[in-house]
């Protein structure tokens, strides 16, 4: 009998770290960051909305809290979208999510926005210019 009553406290244990080892609460966009360098977290280091046509353009999105998700970054020149790039992420506390829009030959002067979503719905949109 105490075999089975140690079993059980046991495999409760093991059910108890495997649930608060899954993530799938929502997760919650806190920031977007535009600019020309990152930090080690990943949030962006250097921030700016005026950029070279061989710039790299780093975009951070930053997220509060534990949670599951998919992030997506649409790329607009003008009115014609350009890029589009998706991660899927789980994070256990805050974090930031970079990504990096660039072109090897140069981005063509001009206006440009970028829109964030978070499971297919927008969250956010920054605006940005090649000069």
């Amino acid at each position: 009998m105490r075999i089975a009553r140690l079993l059980s406290v046991a495999l409760l244990a093991v059910s108890a770290i495997a649930v608060a080892a899954c993530n799938n609460d929502p997760l919650q966009v806190t920031a977007v960051q535009l600019g020309k360098s990152l930090n080690p977290d990943n949030s962006v280091g250097t921030h700016t909305t005026s950029f070279k046509p061989r710039d790299t353009v780093y975009l951070s999105v930053l997220t509060g809290a534990s949670g599951s998700g998919t992030i997506e970054t649409k790329w607009y020149y003008g009115s014609t979208k350009v890029n589009e790039m998706k991660k899927d992420v789980s994070y256990h506390g805050g974090a930031a999510t970079e990504f990096r829009f660039h072109n090897t030959a140069g981005l063509p002067p001009g206006p440009y926005r970028v829109e964030v979503l978070l499971d297919g719905k927008s969250v956010d949109e920054r605006t940005f210019k090649i000069e």
